[in-house]
């Protein structure tokens, strides 16, 4: 099982870090289809061969992955993706 794992800096407050990640998410839903869930200041996401989470931290978001079998292929990408999104956000 391949794993993504990216620490994004950034200056907002803890609010609008929750509601740029929500906006991602809405996004990733839409693209993906991907599930998503808040627990606490953790966005859990999921789908057939993707597991994951965005925490938000002071000044930091740190984005966990795991990637299945066929999902691992698509890794570099997948991850150039999240860093590009993340850059525009935040």
């Amino acid at each position: 099982m391949s794993r993504i794992e990216i620490r994004h800096a950034h200056s907002l407050t803890q609010a609008q870090a929750r509601k740029a990640v929500e906006e991602v998410a809405r996004k990733l839903h839409e693209r993906f289809q991907l599930a998503c869930d808040w627990q606490g200041d953790t966005l859990h996401f999921s789908r057939s061969g993707v597991d994951g989470k965005i925490e938000l931290l002071p000044g930091a978001l740190q984005v966990h992955a795991k990637l299945g079998f066929l999902t691992a292929m698509f890794k570099e990408p997948i991850e150039a993706e999240i860093r590009r999104v993340l850059k525009e956000r935040f």
